[in-house]
């Protein structure tokens, strides 16, 4: 039986560059795969894009008026479904991707944040896989310390902030985003 997978991990892990390695071993033996982004993640448009220079065009972005179930499960020959910036996700979206694994049999490997730059959950995505996924996995990054991070940040002009909506991606200010370990986060004003 295929299985819902939620793979997790602070900026800068590597999320985006894995999605488009395992879609190459996919595609490379010959298997379709169906890639979905949210479409609330603006960045790339319609292409999900790597730190480390890769790119891959989205197969559907998904809003509100789109049923994943319904989408996926009419195509024929689909091996796996892999789905970046996962925590922009509905909880419906997710329920939808659990049901392609289980009455499908469809593998589904989600890709995203567990948490916000203030430390909460992303609600409603990484809240619904982290609820129902078969497996969670982290993949790991550093901090400028050398430790391993766990936290996300976010810096607004070069300036750690912690206050502000959950979501911004840009909207014209100079907005970017670091992962910082827990003792690096706390000195920076973060809290838990």
């Amino acid at each position: 039986m295929a299985k819902l997978h939620f793979k997790y991990g602070a900026m800068n892990s590597g999320k985006s560059d894995t999605l488009i390695k395992t879609v190459y071993n996919y595609e490379e033996r010959g298997l379709n795969v169906v890639v979905i982004k949210p479409k609330v993640d603006t960045k790339g448009g319609g292409t999900i894009v790597a730190r480390g220079g890769h790119s891959r065009n989205v197969d559907l972005l998904a809003d509100e008026t789109i049923n994943l179930l319904d989408e996926i499960s009419t195509k024929r020959n689909i091996a796996c479904v892999l789905v970046d910036e996962a925590q922009f996700l509905s909880s419906e979206h997710v329920s939808q991707l659990y049901a392609l694994a289980k009455q499908h049999d469809i593998s589904v490997i989600c890709y995203g944040l567990r948490t916000d730059f203030q430390s909460k959950v992303f609600i409603p995505g990484a809240k619904r896989l982290l609820e129902v996924a078969d497996s969670i996995s982290k993949l790991p990054t550093m901090c400028f310390c050398g430790s391993q991070a766990e936290f996300n940040t976010r810096k607004l002009d070069g300036v750690y902030i912690f206050s502000g909506n959950q979501i911004a991606i840009e909207d014209g200010q100079e907005i970017t985003y670091d992962a910082l370990c827990g003792a690096c986060y706390l000195r920076e004003g973060g809290t838990i």
